[in-house]
């Protein structure tokens, strides 16, 4: 089909009526390019022209633009249009398509905008080799019940317009009312009352943080920019932004721009100074905790994307903290953060604020891409609690459960489940869990509603060729994580070769915690494995000392921890195993001895910041050290009496806390954390002083001496 006849086969006007329609009531709608990828981008080539375009973005191989003013993005960036905004989307299917970049640069686009998607015919996606899988594990010839899923939503949809280029058929545009009022992007009643909000906030107490949640497109970081501007404009000297990248805030740093006006005495890139001197100034979060400048507010924006663990640090290290997320977005976290950081602000500053935004500001209500785009990846996926019985855990059955045969609020509910319970659970992650043939799943029911769900994966079995290769560092292969970390980081070969049952996700409700639900479906999984004649089950986890107890009360062993912390969580992954065959019984045997003889050496080297809780529950299950013989008994006494330095006696106290039943005493005495601290992780006295744990060296010897009296008198026989 040539150019010419795509061209005559448009009605060009229909299109730009559309354009000017959807722009006058603030709606948006999805163009779905059905069929062949050439006569899809001829079709689009001829139409681009036409359209009023103020820039826009191409999602597809560079160069194959159909117009040369849509800027040409990567997948893997999307993240960085986060807090942006754009009028047209053109999406190369045919390339590609994460749902976390997909749903994510939706978000991004503004009313009267159009996103233009290039697939085959929505018959055909069940079995459309899409390139993403590649990259995930997922490009096998069986059937993608994610896709099929995803073709039936937008079959049934009828704000979908499907276009199929060069088919015969006559298209038809919708047509939309006339509006009394068009629609125009102003600040809604929700906006004004969160700003006036954030400046009572900025001047009030201190310790009193605020948490803003709302869907996208609300106008989050717009408040958060008009309110900095008021903030400077009434007496605070400097606020901080940070915020996951630069581009998150560019809404912000717009807003602020324009509400100071004429104030404005200089800008740059990361900042905006007025004529008083006042200053907003951006820093990425891991600068801002390096720096620690001084500020009356900080703004932390695109909070669920930034892990806990610095979330805190933020939310300790200033006056006044306000932490704004997206509560259903493509990083899904956004009710996972609002879960977790809500237990850290309950403990640390419990006069914490929260407010919400329901009212979007980029398009009108009744927008049909929001909720469009929400179903496909149910991104407003929730789960509703259920209330144990009295009778208790006895009425819990335990099934395995396939969520690509589940019905839609069946998978609802149980994505749901996940997304209220993990920090973060993607759209990635139910195309993954939907369509992974090595996916094995469990549910737990009481009087048949869901209140748990576990989600595991088969991996292992290498080639004992490529298992030495993963061990030595020389390969990679796509998935099998449990394994091939095992291989490559502990030095044993055979933990590639040996097959496993890597629990992914586990998921309670809140109301049925606490109540066995949780082993019980961990035990399911571990049965089936026995059965299954795999090696061993075990898990990969953002390690905290309360999941670490989790898993070691289901009986599984600690059997390595990560040198780098999560992106996600901010937490070392802790890995940990129960081992079903013989050949998985010795290889864990062997892993734990060789870490255990490595542990007081690797432990000051690359884990001097962890959790003293989870660092003791570590070393204690490590315990293997010979008892100390007559030698160091005397310099322990010694010691205890003040008569022998620290540092000369540092490798015996480091020996000591591995000899059996030491550690386990240690946990429970009161000055446990230094011994962590100062023994295990080797801080020096100003640090130990800074984290408020002694007063100075002489101070904090003389705790260690305490604690090495008290057990020679009262800890276990040795």
């Amino acid at each position: 089909m040539s150019s010419g006849t795509v061209t005559q086969a448009l009605d060009v006007d229909a299109w730009r009526s559309l354009q000017s329609g959807l722009a006058a009531v603030g709606k948006r709608r999805l163009v779905l390019l059905e069929g062949a990828r050439d006569l899809s981008m001829q079709w689009l080539q001829a139409l681009m022209p036409f359209l009023e375009l103020e820039g826009g973005l191409w999602v597809g191989e560079a160069g194959d633009a159909p117009d040369t003013r849509l800027i040409n993005i990567e997948p893997a960036k999307a993240r960085q249009w986060l807090g942006r905004e754009t009028p047209l989307i053109v999406w190369d299917g045919w390339r590609g398509n994460p749902p976390d970049a997909f749903a994510a640069l939706s978000g991004t686009l503004t009313a009267g905008g159009l996103l233009f998607w290039m697939m085959p015919s929505l018959e055909e996606w069940g079995h459309f080799a899409d390139p993403d899988y590649a990259r995930t594990g997922l490009d096998h010839g069986q059937a993608h019940p994610f896709a099929e899923r995803m073709a039936s939503i937008l079959a049934a949809d009828s704000s979908v317009i499907r276009v199929r280029p060069g088919s015969p058929e006559a298209l038809t545009l919708p047509e939309l009312p006339s509006p009394t009022t068009e629609f125009r992007v102003a600040t809604t009643p929700d906006q004004q009352n969160l700003i006036r909000k954030l400046v009572a906030f900025g001047l009030g107490r201190r310790r009193r943080p605020l948490v803003v949640t709302a869907d996208r497109g609300r106008g989050k970081s717009a408040a958060l920019g008009m309110a900095a501007a008021r903030l400077l404009q009434q007496g605070r000297r400097q606020i901080l932004v940070t915020a996951p990248s630069r581009e998150n805030v560019s809404a912000l740093f717009t807003h602020a721009l324009e509400s100071l006006g004429d104030e404005v005495l200089k800008t740059g890139n990361d900042r905006i100074e007025t004529a008083s001197g006042a200053l907003l100034r951006f820093l990425p979060v891991r600068d801002l905790l390096r720096e620690k400048p001084e500020a009356e507010v900080v703004l932390v924006d695109e909070a669920a994307a930034i892990p806990v663990s610095l979330l805190k640090r933020v939310l300790l290290g200033w006056p006044r903290v306000t932490f704004v997320s997206t509560v259903h977005g493509y990083e899904g976290a956004g009710r996972g953060f609002a879960i977790r950081f809500r237990q850290i602000l309950d403990q640390a500053t419990p006069q914490w604020q929260a407010q919400t935004l329901s009212q979007p500001v980029r398009w009108a209500e009744g927008d049909p891409l929001e909720p469009l785009i929400s179903d496909l990846f149910l991104l407003g996926a929730d789960h509703d609690p259920v209330e144990l019985p009295k009778t208790g855990a006895s009425e819990v059955v335990i099934e395995p459960w396939r969520p690509a045969q589940a019905s839609e609020a069946e998978l609802a509910d149980a994505f749901g489940l996940l997304v209220n319970a993990h920090y973060r659970t993607t759209p990635a992650d139910l195309r993954q869990w939907m369509d992974d043939p090595s996916a094995r799943s469990w549910r737990a029911l009481i009087n048949g509603e869901t209140v748990g769900v576990l989600w595991g994966a088969v991996e292992g079995g290498l080639s004992s060729e490529l298992a030495e290769q993963v061990a030595s560092g020389k390969r990679r292969v796509r998935g099998h994580l449990l394994p091939q970390s095992l291989a490559s980081h502990s030095g044993f070969p055979e933990a590639a070769s040996q097959r496993g049952l890597r629990i992914i996700r586990i998921a309670v409700t809140a109301h049925a915690r606490r109540s066995g639900i949780g082993c019980s479906l961990v035990a399911a999984a571990t049965a089936f494995g026995e059965q299954e004649g795999l090696d061993f089950t075990g898990t990969s986890f953002g390690g905290s000392s309360d999941l670490y107890a989790f898993w070691a009360s289901c009986r599984l062993v600690f059997v390595r921890i990560g040198l780098q912390q999560e992106a996600t969580s901010g937490e070392y992954p802790v890995q940990m195993v129960l081992a079903h065959s013989a050949g998985g019984k010795s290889l864990v045997s062997q892993i734990q001895a060789r870490l255990a003889r490595h542990w007081l050496a690797l432990v000051p080297l690359n884990w001097r910041d962890l959790e003293p809780e989870l660092l003791m529950s570590m070393t204690s299950d490590l315990s293997s050290g010979a008892p100390p013989d007559a030698a160091d008994i005397r310099d322990l006494q010694n010691f205890g009496g003040g008569h022998r330095g620290f540092r000369l006696m540092l490798p015996v106290l480091r020996d000591l806390s591995q000899v059996p039943g030491v550690m386990s005493w240690l946990r429970e005495h009161g000055e446990a954390v230094v011994w962590c601290r100062a023994v295990l992780q080797g801080w020096n006295w100003p640090e130990l002083q800074r984290e408020g744990l002694c007063v100075g060296q002489r101070d904090g010897e003389d705790c260690l001496r305490g604690v090495v009296r008290d057990l020679l008198q009262n800890g276990p026989e040795m």
